[in-house]
């Protein structure tokens, strides 16, 4: 395929990174993406002179794809490293909970409980994941923690991603999952780079447009098909293109509406009906801290969110503001559930006052500016058996090949799960 003309389709991550390999290789490369901006969920605003992500974003030292790219965009002295931590609210105390002499302590769990969810851990790490696809996250951990301490620790949090349909997660998604968070035997540590993820999407853009690449932005994807002598096509609200090879990296449900009859009769995919859960981010700017933790999860039906992501604690003052604390409020459901389509005035006002619940001492002084975010696709809603359901890189050899999110499961949705599906893509592509 030397010299060949390749559309990418969509311009988060795993578009970025496949218009850049291909150019790399030599071909010629169209990347078309229906908004104003790069980066797909790692997209940008504006505050005060400087830019923050919609939806948090961090690196882990294991992200060894993602790093690789970021190297070639020679991004890595900008990456700086700090201490991570995680703790959980329970009856408006919070719990650390990153050593086993944390758990040791975490009085709402009987003891004989804590021990178990600490064997849940030290077997996770160790065990073999053969057979966990096929087997629910939920039955796992009732037999390895107890249904005592599943029902008060484990559900909460499976309902919290999840919503309903936590009882048929497979087990191989907790594990991965699991041990790329816990993988730093010394310690959890996360990154993020001066300037934010703009700093990276402003890189890409630098060195595509080096490359020759064509960057369509804001053209609405109306279909995607292959002609009558089987050459792919799309169009877009302002224009028909052709094109020797589509990689598409739009999120399923997308792609799965853009469609046509000839590209969907002849792509060989198991399940097209792959869902897809959303998610709301309510950035706060406050003026004090929360909680030197990163994470802080909130499982309880009392607060509308399952987290609070204080992102602040990983920023250098330069990168957010002095004297500025950026957190984020985050809830995944579903894109038609009537929480995700209320008002931003309306979600604003509840979720300030269930913060207000956890932390009594905050005062609507602390609270410099706020916003609120959506994206209706972020992580498909797993099931049993999903290795086999899984759509595959080559839709139609030759001609179409897919690197999205629907495809990175056992890995952990992320930046640099998609990288690694971005290699898996263009290695079958282009053999």
């Amino acid at each position: 395929m030397s010299s060949s003309h390749f559309a990418v389709l969509g311009g988060g991550i795993s578009g970025l990174i496949s218009a850049l390999r291909l150019a790399e290789r030599g071909h010629r490369v169209t990347l078309i993406e229906g908004s104003d901006q790069l980066g797909g969920l790692g997209t940008f605003f504006q505050h005060e002179g400087r830019t923050f992500e919609r939806f948090y974003h961090c690196m882990l030292p294991s992200d060894g794809p993602l790093l690789q790219v970021l190297e070639s965009l020679g991004l890595t002295s900008e990456i700086y490293w700090k201490p991570s931590s995680f703790a959980y609210a329970h009856q408006r105390a919070i719990y650390p909970l990153n050593t086993p002499k944390d758990l040791l302590a975490f009085r709402p769990l009987p003891f004989l409980d804590r021990l178990r969810v600490g064997f849940t851990g030290a077997w996770g790490r160790v065990c073999s994941a053969k057979g966990l696809d096929d087997i629910s996250t939920a039955e796992w951990l009732r037999g390895l923690s107890g249904r005592r301490a599943f029902g008060t620790f484990w559900q909460p949090m499976l309902e919290a991603k999840f919503g309903d349909s936590y009882d048929d997660v497979p087990a191989l998604w907790f594990w991965t999952r699991f041990n790329r968070e816990k993988g730093e035997s010394k310690g959890e540590v996360k990154g993020y780079i001066r300037g934010g993820y703009k700093r990276i999407t402003d890189a890409f853009r630098q060195r595509l447009t080096e490359l020759g690449v064509t960057l369509r932005m804001q053209e609405s994807i109306q279909q995607v098909d292959l002609d009558e002598e089987g050459r792919p096509f799309i169009q877009t609200a302002q224009v028909r293109l052709q094109a020797d090879h589509l990689v598409l990296t739009l999120p399923w449900p997308v792609i799965r509406h853009c469609v046509g009859d000839k590209l969907r009769q002849q792509a060989t995919v198991p399940h097209w009906n792959i869902d897809f859960q959303g998610v709301i981010n309510h950035v706060l700017f406050l003026r004090r801290p929360l909680t030197p933790h990163y994470w802080l999860a909130t499982p309880e039906t009392r607060y509308p969110f399952d987290g609070v992501i204080e992102t602040s604690t990983l920023t250098d003052e330069e990168d957010r503001g002095t004297g500025r604390h950026v957190v984020y409020l985050t809830k995944y459901l579903h894109r038609t559930d009537p929480r995700y389509l209320a008002s931003d005035a309306d979600l604003k006002k509840e979720w300030l006052a269930a913060l207000q619940h956890l932390f009594p001492d905050l005062s609507p002084n602390d609270v410099e500016a706020d916003y609120v975010f959506r994206a209706p696709f972020v992580e498909p809603i797993y099931t049993r058996g999903y290795l086999k359901k899984r759509p595959p890189e080559v839709l139609v050899p030759g001609r179409v090949s897919l690197a999205t999110t629907v495809q990175v499961y056992p890995v952990v949705t992320s930046w640099n799960g998609s990288a690694i599906q971005v290699q898996r893509t263009l290695d079958l592509a282009l053999p």
